[in-house]
């Protein structure tokens, strides 16, 4: 009985031994995680900037009254398309009126004197070639026709002047446009600086974009400038013919402008997404998302070939600009590196993974030919 319960107990020792190895046993290895990858080839690469810009219609005029007074007549309306030389708006023009009358009156008076100057001149030349008449009485005569004739030179002159200034009282369109809002009503007085309304022509918009100064540089006229939409699509482009030779020096900012045609819905006064196109060339590019940052430090995980085995490599790279197809590498990385852009957070230098295949095609269905 007693080498039973020895027997029994050294069973339970062994077993228990057993067991303690079976646990400090180290776990089986994890299987390869599946992950996608892009493969680096040279792209076009673009270094942009994105700014708020502000369209101003290029033929866009304020209307201003050429002389003071009241406001008789408005012949337009908020939104109206004019010609140009269409009235706008009638200024009082009954002093202009009166003027022109009396200039008229003192015209037609020195017309009279300058025909009675001829007649008394033609009398004495008459007596003087009888001997009747001296040759000073000839000379003052001659001078009285001239004298006249210069009265009639200034009064028409005045005369001219007088419609001129009676023209003025109507304020008609310098360009052909779109009449904006008509800041006057009918009996107010107006002057000289008076803001009667504007017209924005259609012959195309002006875009105002400004820019840091450390971006612009090396920026010269011809530069591309696109207008993007709300959905970020570019709407417009037109190169840059005005970049600004200095800074401005409370914001240290410099003014691009860009002309660009008014066919897309576009505004007068309206604010934009503009887009900077500094320069376009050939580079390598790798997607933000493949980018993982630690310490300020940027890497990314390259599938190579280890022991017969894919693994990832944890490899630091210096980034360039950020464009539209990701970050310019520019260094750290080739054309044919495969780089991983899925399960990044989940990824180790050195571990084990495979790549995913990409997804078929979808082949297009040919339609079988029917029997005739």
């Amino acid at each position: 009985m007693r080498s039973m319960i020895l027997l029994s107990l050294s069973a339970v020792v062994i077993l228990s031994a057993c067991d303690k190895k079976a646990s400090g046993a180290p776990p089986p290895a994890p299987p390869p995680r599946e992950i996608e990858i892009v493969t680096l080839a040279p792209a076009e690469a673009r270094v942009t900037g994105e700014y708020l810009g502000s369209l101003l219609s290029r033929a866009s005029v304020t209307v201003l009254p050429q002389v003071a007074g009241y406001i008789r007549k408005i012949h337009v309306k908020p939104g109206q398309r004019v010609a140009a030389g269409a009235p706008v708006v009638d200024v009082d023009a009954r002093e202009e009126g009166a003027a022109l009358v009396s200039a008229s009156a003192q015209a037609e008076s020195a017309r009279a004197a300058l025909a009675l100057a001829e007649q008394s001149r033609s009398r004495v030349e008459a007596l003087h070639r009888e001997g009747l008449a001296t040759a000073q009485e000839l000379d003052q005569r001659r001078a009285d026709v001239a004298a006249a004739e210069a009265a009639v030179r200034a009064a028409g002159a005045q005369v001219s002047q007088r419609r001129i200034a009676l023209g003025n009282n109507v304020v008609r369109a310098a360009v052909p446009g779109v009449i904006g809002d008509v800041q006057v009503r009918l009996g107010d007085y107006v002057t000289a600086t008076t803001r009667l309304t504007t017209i924005a022509g259609g012959d195309g918009l002006e875009l105002t974009v400004a820019i840091p100064a450390s971006r612009a540089r090396g920026l010269a006229p011809g530069t591309p400038v696109e207008v993007l939409g709300d959905d970020g699509k570019v709407l417009l482009t037109s190169p840059a013919f005005f970049v600004a030779p200095e800074a401005d020096p409370r914001t240290q900012l410099v003014a691009v402008k860009a002309a660009f045609t008014a066919d897309v819905g576009l505004r007068p006064s309206e604010l934009v997404r503009a887009r900077v196109v500094y320069s376009v060339g050939t580079a390598i590019q790798v997607p933000a998302m493949a980018v993982v940052r630690q310490s300020g430090q940027p890497f990314v995980f390259v599938v190579v070939e280890r022991d017969g085995k894919q693994v990832v490599e944890r490899r630091l790279v210096q980034l360039g600009a950020l464009g539209a197809n990701g970050f310019v590498v520019e260094k750290g990385l080739a054309a044919g590196d495969r780089v991983a852009v899925s399960a990044i957070q989940a990824l180790r230098d050195g571990a084990a993974v495979t790549i995913k295949p990409p997804p078929p095609a979808t082949a297009a269905s040919t339609p079988t030919p029917g029997k005739g």
